[in-house]
């Protein structure tokens, strides 16, 4: 974790400087709507199909215990989250998880944690920088990465440094990395019909939905609140010229 403290808090800082209420919204919304027509590509090559080919032939108790094997290295920094949140109470059961997942749940492939009543939370450290007042700044799409915010992309930072410092060989984190990237997409499989009922402007839903999920679960709520940020789909962008 000492690697993992410099980063974050160094862009905590950078962060600071740059998120200002001008810039909220979607100011880079041209350059965005390039970069997620790009990602649609991708994932329509590459990502989706090979999803699919994953859920299709391995077993559902295999990828039962792949999913879980990242959510309990995922509890590692959902933990350190919770604690900079001050959630002493949330920071100790997530310890808990780890500790009874990785021993008798066997290096995190069974999720034994949840079945003695200790609850999986979320929390990141862009949610962390939102309960510390740090404004969203403004929303990002980034290649391969997706939806983001200039504050939220904190996170992917932080994860990256966190896997580093998990998987010191580079060996290994190119082994662990694909396999981790492909349990992420099929475990949105199941979402691919409402975006294609999503209407006529996929990348306005995409973003508005994200925006207001992410402030959800900053302010802690769980039904969806009004969402102030999103300026909604751009009059200069008709349906007509939007490509998915």
């Amino acid at each position: 974790m000492r690697r993992l403290l410099p980063v974050t808090l160094c862009c905590s800082f950078l962060l600071a400087g740059c998120a200002t209420p001008e810039n909220q919204g979607d100011p880079l919304e041209g350059l965005n709507r390039q970069v997620y027509r790009f990602n649609s590509a991708v994932d329509k090559a590459a990502l989706k199909p090979l999803a699919q080919g994953y859920a299709a032939v391995v077993p559902r108790p295999a990828r039962t215990g792949v999913h879980n094997f990242f959510n309990n290295i995922g509890d590692i920094f959902v933990s350190l989250n919770n604690l900079l949140q001050g959630h002493p109470d949330q920071t100790a059961s997530d310890l808990g998880r780890i500790v009874i997942n990785s021993t008798v749940g066997v290096v995190g492939l069974v999720d034994v944690a949840s079945k003695v009543g200790l609850e999986k939370h979320d929390a990141d450290f862009g949610q962390t920088l939102g309960k510390w007042g740090l404004g969203s700044g403004p929303y990002l799409v980034l290649p391969f990465f997706g939806s983001t915010t200039l504050r939220d992309s904190s996170d992917i930072v932080a994860n990256i440094a966190l896997y580093q410092h998990i998987s010191p060989e580079a060996s290994t984190r190119d082994k662990i990395n694909p396999v981790r990237v492909l349990d992420a997409r099929a475990q949105l499989l199941g979402v691919d019909s409402l975006l294609e009922s999503s209407g006529p402007d996929e990348y306005a839903f995409v973003r508005s939905t994200y925006l207001q999920g992410r402030q959800n679960k900053i302010i802690g709520q769980v039904e969806p609140a009004p969402l102030e940020d999103d300026p909604g789909p751009t009059p200069e962008a008709p349906a007509s010229e939007v490509t998915p």
